[in-house]
């Protein structure tokens, strides 16, 4: 995650983050990409069910029932070994985790466990009831996708009303003091709806908005003619900049954030650079304490059947399964080659990636996303849009 309105808009300074000593565990959830530590944030895929049918879904999901979910019990097992292992935040996503009867259970029991609790949902079936359940469990943020404006966004979801019934929910979070954001997958179908996107955000005074690069996974891996060109998304990029620093001039503290492409990071600091901006340099500060991508080290996923993934993309490669051996004995094994390389992957990148100057920084990128469009996973990301001479290679 790159924070657009932290770094462009000075919402967050080096002290802020080194004042907790950069350590997971002390760190306020909003600064915990600067960790130290880094780790895993996890994302509970806990069910593949879903009322939606997303075009570019990751997990692929649809409205029916899968076999071989985690059960209650199995769920509350794999919560207990994840507050003990110290991972500080369970992300319940899906499929649609509403769809799970157990889910406020699962969460309450989350929650007092020390865990803090993250949904992501499409929002269609957060009713007024539904939306006073995640109060009460202490919910700390619930993340709704929205891929664009009404038509755009239906159009996705494979269901007329799908804006309309996540707008209300979304509605209804925000009338109980939940903090709720919204998802935006960036593509060539709905990229121009993006200033439509800042000023619902400002209408109906939603604190958080996430741009997420495309991923060539699940139903996603289809869409890869529908990804930005490099001109496109350095286009993007910058309209996404200005739109959170005219937010912000308007008293408007959104946050905002990209995601999935750590080359935003470089990209960011070399703009504030030409721009003589006086906290460039502490801007490069901050990229640095983030580390760019972290799969398999800070951030990791658990299937639905209890496999574990380095990132909710790499649903073909499993770890192993939480049924058989605990999460955090797994995620600490490095006699798997992939686990063993990712925790320190620079060694292994080849092309522009092992020569970018900016190594430190991004990390590589998506590992996923090379793999999908070169069948190498050590290979450079496609996606990376900084020119040669940008990278230090001209």
């Amino acid at each position: 995650m790159i924070g657009i309105s932290k770094l462009y808009c000075g919402t967050v300074e080096p002290s802020d983050v080194l004042r907790y000593g950069r350590k997971s565990k002390n760190l306020p959830s909003n600064l915990l990409q600067f960790s130290v530590d880094k780790k895993p944030i996890v994302v509970w895929n806990m069910t593949k069910t879903c009322n939606l049918h997303c075009i570019h879904c990751y997990s692929q999901s649809d409205y029916k029932r899968y076999e071989g979910e985690l059960t209650t019990e199995q769920g509350k097992g794999l919560l207990r070994d994840l507050a003990s292992f110290g991972v500080p935040v369970i992300l319940f996503s899906g499929g649609e985790p509403l769809m799970r009867e157990d889910i406020f259970e699962l969460g309450k029991f989350a929650k007092e466990l020390g865990l803090r609790v993250v949904i992501s949902t499409n929002g269609t079936l957060i009713t007024k009831e539904i939306a006073k359940k995640l109060k009460e469990i202490g919910v700390s943020y619930v993340g709704v996708s929205l891929d664009g404006m009404r038509e755009t966004n239906d159009r996705f979801r494979g269901f007329r009303g799908a804006f309309d019934n996540a707008l209300r929910g979304i509605q209804y979070c925000t009338e109980l003091g939940i903090k709720v954001g919204l998802r935006f997958t960036i593509n060539k179908r709905n990229f121009k709806d993006i200033p439509e996107m800042f000023r619902l955000v400002e209408e109906e005074n939603i604190p958080r908005i996430c741009f997420y690069h495309l991923v060539y996974t699940g139903r996603g891996s289809k869409l890869i003619e529908e990804d930005l060109s490099k001109e496109q998304t350095r286009q993007v990029v910058d309209l996404i900049i200005d739109k959170t620093y005219e937010l912000h001039q308007k008293g408007k503290k959104v946050e905002v954030l990209t995601v999935d492409n750590h080359a935003d990071g470089p990209y960011l600091y070399l703009r504030m650079k030409k721009e003589k901006n006086p906290r460039a340099e502490e801007v490069l500060e901050l990229l640095k304490m983030n580390g760019g991508n972290s799969s398999g080290k800070g951030i990791g996923c658990i299937s639905w059947n209890g496999d574990i993934h380095a990132d909710q993309f790499w649903r073909h490669y499993s770890f192993g399964n939480v049924k058989e051996r605990k999460f955090s004995e797994v995620w600490v094994d490095l006699s798997d080659p992939l686990m063993r390389k990712l925790k320190n992957r620079k060694p292994y990148l080849k092309g522009r990636c092992a020569r970018c100057k900016w190594l430190d920084i991004c990390n590589g990128n998506l590992r996923v996303r090379a793999e999908a469009k070169t069948g190498d996973v050590w290979n450079e990301d496609p996606a990376c849009y900084l020119t040669e001479e940008e990278i230090g290679l001209q």
